[in-house]
C-alpha cells in the first residue's frame, strides 16, 4: 500500500497496491505540474479523502485533475467518463507519497503532447527524477 497527502494535510490518497513502475507524462498539464503516475481504478484500489478543487483538461476534457483548494498540490486524476466496465480510471501523484517504497520503481516515459505513446524506457527509476 501507498499513501500520499498534499502538504498542508487536508487532502490525502491510498494506492492499495505498489505500482510496479510510475510514469512521467510530457502533455501541456502533466509537464506544468511535475507530477509523476501511478495508476488504479477509483473506489477500488484508489481511495481519497479531502475536499478537492479540479481542473478539466482543456483539451478533450477527459480527465479531471484534482487539487488542494488550501496548498495548491495536485493530489490525483480521475477520468471524466466510466471505462467499458463501469470503472473510472484515476491516477495518484506519487510526489505526495513517501520516497523510500518507490524510489527504485523504474520510470515510464508517456509522450502524451503529440503521439500519445510510449516512449522507449532507460534506466532512470524514481530517486532519479525525485529532483
Amino acid at each position: 500500500m501507498l499513501e500520499g497527502r498534499c502538504h498542508c494535510g487536508a487532502v490525502g490518497w491510498t494506492l492499495e497496491t505498489l505500482p510496479t513502475s510510475i510514469t512521467a507524462c510530457n502533455c501541456t498539464v502533466c509537464r506544468r505540474y511535475g507530477a509523476l503516475w501511478a495508476y488504479g481504478l477509483m473506489g477500488d484500489d484508489i481511495q481519497t479523502d479531502g475536499q478537492t478543487s479540479a481542473y478539466r483538461r482543456r483539451d478533450s476534457g477527459d480527465i479531471h485533475f484534482h487539487f488542494c483548494p488550501k496548498c495548491g498540490c495536485v493530489t490525483h486524476y480521475v477520468a471524466s467518463a466510466e471505462g467499458e466496465n463501469g470503472r473510472i480510471r484515476a491516477a495518484v501523484n506519487v510526489r505526495l507519497s513517501d520516497l523510500s517504497p518507490i524510489s527504485a520503481l523504474p520510470i515510464r516515459h508517456f509522450e502524451g503532447l503529440d503521439s500519445f505513446q510510449e516512449l522507449p524506457r532507460d534506466d532512470r527509476t524514481v530517486r532519479d527524477m525525485w529532483f
